[in-house]
């Protein structure tokens, strides 16, 4: 305890872990749409490449909000928000800066743009920030008040409910207004959206043995097992 304040031990090391998720997963958004080669109700199954890291900052926030609370998950959030808009900024000022003659001649700015570009656009930056904000949000928010309700019993109910709710806001609100500011274009709404959503809500289930065991030995290091009775459910509250 410090002025007042809890320290965790292993607080820091899931932040950076789930920071550098969201980064490396941004990143690779922009850098390769993956075509699965299959079609769902007549929607072809293609998702941009950071959707194979992207769930993963779900479960790390599910972790972050069941054992630290939501006071504690909010301040990881904006943490990463604030991180992913200076990776967005740093990239594009090196898009606007002028290359070197060699590099040009093997690489050059077509190919920064085409495979860099869309995460310092403008768009995609929107685009993402917006999702991330709202999804985060309401996953934790979500987890949050199941967990009061459940009592803390039956974790897999509030992680995968939470996702459930979290990745809908998220994949619905990035693919339309990066599509809004066209770079995604409308015809792949519905596949970008759909693929997205069933992915990432599928990858949380299936790593929910794995949420267990971090759950577990967290609570078990730290001492601590958050109940948000009493929390200040506003994402912009300081405390």
């Amino acid at each position: 305890m410090k002025d007042g304040l809890r320290i965790y031990r292993h607080f820091t090391t899931v932040t950076a872990i789930f920071v550098t998720v969201l980064i490396v997963s941004n990143i690779a958004s922009s850098a390769k749409i993956v075509d699965l080669g299959f079609k769902v109700f007549s929607v072809p199954m293609a998702f941009d490449a950071g959707t194979i890291l992207f769930p993963a900052s779900y479960i790390f926030g599910d972790i972050l909000t069941e054992v630290y609370g939501y006071k504690n998950s909010r301040r990881v959030i904006w943490t990463g928000f604030l991180c992913l808009a200076l990776t967005a900024v740093t990239l594009w000022v090196v898009s606007i800066l002028p290359g070197e003659s060699t590099w040009q001649g093997y690489a050059g700015d077509t190919a920064y743009k085409a495979i860099l570009g869309s995460i310092s656009s403008g768009g995609i930056v929107i685009a993402s920030l917006s999702a991330y904000w709202a999804g985060e949000f309401s996953n934790s928010f979500v987890l949050a008040k199941m967990k009061i309700l459940t009592s803390g019993r039956w974790l897999w109910t509030r992680t995968i409910g939470s996702t459930i709710v979290g990745e809908l806001v998220d994949s619905a609100a990035f693919v339309f207004i990066a599509s809004l500011f066209g770079v995604f274009p409308w015809s792949l709404f519905a596949t970008l959206t759909l693929t997205n959503y069933f992915f990432k809500v599928a990858v949380e289930a299936a790593m929910t043995p794995v949420t267990y065991w971090v759950v577990a030995f967290l609570k078990r290091a730290e001492d601590e097992d958050y109940y948000d009775r009493d929390t200040n459910f506003n994402p912009f509250a300081v405390q």
